[in-house]
């Protein structure tokens, strides 16, 4: 595992945090805006904050932080494991624009309904 692919590590904590609604990475919303979602690029979230909230969401419950997502039984069991090290969201609770459902099954994320 190379030490430079990993996500930025939160830089606040509790209500300046928000989750990506495809990877559910989390982060503060400017380190969206400044670097966008190191897991979903095609979401276009890097420089464009109005992007970044559309991309993310404050509603999403609990948090783990995955070192070596390829040999954690965590992050496989919540099908972290081909994703960047990083925090992430246990559950993230939102309703997926269509532009971003179409966007995130054109690179193969899988779309989790809110039920």
């Amino acid at each position: 595992m190379s030490v430079d692919n990993h996500a930025e590590v939160p830089t606040d904590f509790g209500k300046n945090l928000c989750a990506c609604i495809s990877c559910h990475l989390v982060k503060t919303l400017d380190q969206f805006a400044g670097g966008g979602c190191e897991n979903c690029g095609f979401l276009g979230m890097e420089g464009d904050k109005d992007r970044c909230l559309e991309c993310t969401t404050v509603a999403f419950q609990g948090m783990v932080s995955v070192i070596d997502p390829a040999s954690s039984w965590c992050a496989k069991w919540l099908h972290l494991s081909k994703l960047v090290p990083g925090c992430y969201a246990l559950s993230v609770q939102v309703e997926v624009p269509p532009d971003i459902k179409e966007l995130m099954a054109e690179n193969g994320r899988r779309v989790l309904e809110v039920g």
